[in-house]
């Protein structure tokens, strides 16, 4: 059988113990996800010391954030490289981790990242999280749950084994395996695909919680295919020592968002703010380049922007 990268399939296999026992900060019975490979350089994450307190904006920040000194934020740390977990088995890197901590730090706090699933986070923002950042697309379904603030921008890559072996035609799904994360828009796409499936031809919907199950699905071949967003697939696709390629164009660019909880305008212009600031300052490409998705880098940060 075909494996993963060495440090991606000793990943694999902490992922797997950590469903029984907590690895670092989490809020997830499965414990911390593990992302599926990544290089020593690139988990130190990007140098913030620059980056301080601005009182005009720290004061915009309702006491109920910052009453306990921190910014606790939820985000599912399987998503190399937005948010996945260091060699060490405990500690969230990435560049969402990082616009966290530059976050914090113009707001004077102690920044938090606590693992969880993804499709628990939306919920949880404004009760066991003050944000959601977690590559989470800007929809107008998830605009009735929380509000957002823009910061990124990302389409949607299909992966194949490969050489494209089983011949997949991203263009005709019916009967075929695919793999996605369950919560994301592509899941959703999947299966909104399906209802127009005869009903011999459904699409095998293969729905994981961890974007690194998604990933191991295909190069297993349990699953045909993976969707997933554009930086996470070229991601995963380089973590598997040639086994995966992207197929055909990214489709669907769309903005990404900070989750917050629905109707705190105290809060969405603290964050839309703070996000201005670390753009103007340069930071926020900083962070974007230090792990190689300035790509996605949009020039506005807005509160609630139309979904795409």
């Amino acid at each position: 059988m075909k494996t993963i990268k060495p440090f991606a399939a000793a990943a694999l296999a902490a992922a797997m113990l950590c469903s029984a026992a907590a690895c670092g900060t989490t809020d997830s019975s499965e414990g911390s996800a593990k992302d599926s490979g990544s290089s020593t350089s690139q988990t130190q994450g990007t140098d913030l010391s620059g980056v301080k307190k601005d009182d005009a904006i720290a004061a915009l920040v309702p006491d109920s954030v910052k009453s306990d000194g921190k910014l606790t934020v939820g985000a599912d740390t399987s998503y190399a490289p937005a948010e996945f977990i260091a060699e060490d088995n405990e500690t969230p890197v990435g560049y969402d981790v990082d616009l966290t901590k530059a976050l914090a730090k113009v707001f004077g706090l102690e920044p938090e990242t606590v693992t969880s699933t993804f499709d628990s986070i939306v919920p949880s923002v404004g009760s066991k999280y003050d944000l959601g950042i977690s590559s989470f697309t800007i929809t107008d379904e998830r605009k009735q749950a929380v509000d957002f603030v823009s910061y990124y921008k990302a389409g949607s890559t299909w992966a194949v084994r490969k050489g494209n072996p089983d011949k997949f035609d991203s263009s005709k799904l019916c009967g075929r395996k695919v793999a996605v994360q369950t919560g994301t828009t592509q899941e959703a796409e999947v299966l909104d695909a399906n209802k127009s499936c005869p009903a011999d031809q459904k699409i095998d919907v293969m729905s994981s919680k961890l974007q690194t199950d998604v990933t191991t699905n295909v190069v297993t071949g349990k699953a045909e295919a993976f969707y997933a967003d554009s930086p996470v697939a070229g991601y995963a696709i380089s973590q598997t020592d040639g086994q995966l390629e992207a197929l055909g164009e990214d489709v669907g660019v769309a903005k990404q968002g900070i989750a917050i909880k629905k109707g705190d305008t105290q809060m969405d212009e603290a964050v839309q703010k703070a996000v201005t600031k670390l753009m103007e300052d340069g930071t926020y490409d900083k962070i974007l380049k230090h792990w190689g998705v300035e790509s996605g880098a949009i020039d506005k940060a807005e509160i609630n922007p139309a979904a795409d």
